[in-house]
């Protein structure tokens, strides 16, 4: 029962469907684990939407930036609608059928048996996985509750920066999901530096990617992510980087997950949809 873990789509449905193709995918055999940002940029989101609903118990997605955007665009909160190519899915006949599912996927899933946890972007060094399994469930359940549209409202911005247990509220749900789903580079007191995006050594003085950090407490833990396109594909740090840039022209990747370590990349090049440059 092969099981293959894939970076973000963002709505790359074409290479979705290629890729999968040249992996022999089997939903009555194989698994997905998709590493988040189903949607957004790219040319057909609701058919990624779509698809990957369509896979139930096939398939897994943790939810990425992108995700909560599209969640916050149909709650009512526009205030980044002018980077968004959504359009078709909040027009929808299904979209309500589709919103809902995706508001419940989780926003890390850990396979126990496998020896693997899958985030969209990366873990505060505060964190262990256990500790980290709790405050995304802590997030996951006020996203699925009836009080969600209040939270995404409310989600955007870059404060708190850095976690305090004492956190309370739309402070505290507003960091956890910073650091599930927009994390790349933090000081080494786990202080979030969110507008940084470049590549690994591009970074202001006195940050590191998050993997990096000496002392995380995850360091321990096999954990596969999204999000960084300028990273690219990188294995290391007991950390699997997945999201090779497939929207800018790069490649739409996937490992298979063996108990050993994850296989040798899987790359399908891709045409891209938008100029390198153009914020992530």
């Amino acid at each position: 029962m092969p099981t293959y873990a894939i970076g973000d789509v963002q709505g790359c449905h074409a290479e979705l469907m290629s890729l999968l193709e040249r992996l022999a995918f089997d939903p009555a055999r194989d698994h997905l684990w998709f590493a988040g940002d189903l949607v957004n940029r790219g040319p057909d989101s609701l058919a990624v939407l779509r698809f990957v609903r369509g896979l139930g118990t096939s398939a897994v997605t943790v939810l990425g930036n992108h995700d909560l955007h599209l969640l916050a665009l149909a709650a009512g909160n526009h205030k980044h609608a002018g980077k968004s190519t959504l359009d078709a899915v909040l027009a929808a006949p299904d979209r309500d059928e589709l919103l809902d599912w995706l508001r419940h996927r989780p926003l890390l899933h850990h396979d126990t048996g496998l020896g693997y946890a899958m985030v969209h972007a990366g873990l505060p060094p505060q964190w262990d996985l256990t500790e980290a399994a709790t405050h995304a469930a802590e997030l996951e359940a006020v996203l699925r509750g009836p009080g969600y549209r209040d939270f995404l409202h409310a989600m955007y911005g870059n404060q708190p920066a850095r976690w305090q247990p004492g956190l309370r509220g739309v402070e505290r749900w507003r960091f956890i999901t910073n650091a599930f789903t927009r994390l790349r580079y933090c000081s080494t007191d786990g202080t979030l530096a969110l507008k940084e995006k470049g590549a690994l050594g591009a970074q202001s003085p006195g940050l590191l990617p998050w993997f990096q950090v000496p002392g995380r407490r995850s360091a321990a833990s096999r954990i596969l992510f999204g999000h960084w396109s300028t990273l690219g594909y990188r294995a290391g740090d007991n950390t699997w980087a997945l999201d090779s840039g497939c929207l800018w022209g790069g490649a739409l990747t996937a490992v298979r997950l063996d108990a050993t370590g994850p296989s040798a990349p899987i790359q399908l090049d891709c045409r891209g949809y938008l100029r390198p440059g153009t914020d992530a």
